[in-house]
């Protein structure tokens, strides 16, 4: 092909290169194992200008997955920890990873199965849009988590529905009043 994309036919090789040195272009060759080898004369600077603002283009619409951190001690209070994973949720429907930290300072790191807890709840509180990237895991004075976007493959517990009916129950048992009744 020739730089307006016209086909030229079968030449051979010093031929091609003739011709692209007459219109000062490079000789380009597309599909070397083709039989015969297809080739194209081109401006080959121009060429690979393209193909850095095609790479570009594609780089545009996707968005990298950041990871966001968030961290707890081992000790945290429910409304706390609440809190803190309406951001992770957040950050989660946003596309992003969480890592989720339980920090122990000091003598807390005896109470491994603590911040283990807390994880596990992070875990549950989070299943129904996100599933674990990795494991729990100690690195170093810190137990941590990843979540990513997903749903878990955990099934949900089912409670057993109560076989009878709440007014009944009320009804059955009155209930006791402490103190004087003379």
């Amino acid at each position: 092909m020739d730089a307006i994309g016209a086909q030229i036919g079968l030449l051979t090789r010093d031929d091609a290169l003739r011709q692209a040195q007459e219109q000062e272009l490079d000789l380009v060759e597309i599909a070397p194992n083709a039989k015969p080898p297809v080739a194209k004369i081109i401006d080959y600077s121009k060429f690979l200008y393209q193909l850095k603002k095609k790479k570009q283009e594609e780089k545009k619409g996707v968005k990298a997955g950041e990871t966001k951190q968030i961290q707890f001690g081992p000790f945290i209070d429910d409304h706390d920890l609440e809190i803190k994973l309406k951001k992770a949720r957040e950050f989660i429907i946003d596309g992003d990873k969480a890592r989720i930290v339980v920090k122990f300072r000091g003598r807390e790191i005896t109470r491994k199965s603590m911040g283990e807890d807390v994880l596990r709840r992070c875990i549950e509180k989070l299943s129904d849009i996100a599933k674990v990237e990795r494991e729990i895991r100690m690195e170093g004075r810190q137990m941590v988590v990843v979540l990513s976007k997903g749903v878990s493959n955990k099934p949900k517990e089912v409670l057993p529905k109560p076989t009878t009916d709440v007014k009944t129950q009320v009804s059955e048992n009155p209930p006791s009043i402490s103190g004087n009744q003379e």
